[in-house]
């Protein structure tokens, strides 16, 4: 069976529990490491389980639970169903869809790759991961993304096949990369059709 996301709830978490929001930070300003600020999501979808993560098919080629890999960096209580993960999801899926049609073979997302929240260890920076419009990709078909030939290689695709798709430059230091492809799409929030944003902070 699969999944449409259209079938997913939506849930304002300003409307969960405060131990979820004291996590989620639903509409707080974070700041990235270059010192702008952004405001957090507030409108995620519901994945009740794991078997609805591994059946919602975002597009052809991205299921759900391919953006939800985390480790124990991430706190055990949003790593506990039902979980919850940015509407912008739904961009960043299309966006790699896009980019894979490029590409001479599949893309894989590291763990820790795709969806971060603001209290993941990994979240400091303010980085787009917590708005779930960033990917790490660590292969291409049958290449591991190590070498800083691929990663300048495959960064220089992505920036010509995406409109407005920023990738991390190779390198060892600080807002570097050296074994995988960060790109992202900037801080994309997203609201669907049905909800207002009247009243939201």
């Amino acid at each position: 069976m699969t999944i449409d996301t259209a079938a997913l709830p939506i849930v304002d978490a300003m409307d969960l529990t405060p131990q979820h929001r004291a996590l989620l930070r639903p509409g707080e300003l974070m700041a990235s490491r270059s010192g702008e600020h952004h405001r957090l999501p507030r409108l995620f979808y519901v994945v009740e389980s794991s078997a609805v993560a591994a059946e919602t098919q975002l597009t052809p080629h991205f299921a759900l639970w391919e953006f939800l890999e985390v480790d124990l960096h991430e706190p055990a209580l949003l790593r506990a169903y039902p979980r919850y993960i940015p509407c912008a999801i739904s961009v960043l899926a299309n966006t790699l869809e896009s980019l894979r049609a490029a590409l001479p073979g599949p893309i894989k997302i590291a763990a820790n790759g795709g969806y971060r929240s603001p209290s993941h260890i990994g979240s400091r920076s303010g980085s787009p991961h917590s708005w779930a419009s960033a990917a790490n990709i660590f292969r291409v078909g049958s290449e591991y993304l190590d070498t800083e030939e691929r990663i300048v290689k495959y960064g220089e695709i992505a920036r010509r096949t995406l409109a407005d798709c920023w990738t991390r430059p190779y390198g060892h230091g600080l807002g570097q990369a050296d074994d995988h492809l960060h790109l992202d799409l900037g801080y994309v929030t997203v609201v669907p059709r049905q909800y207002s944003e009247a009243g939201q902070r």
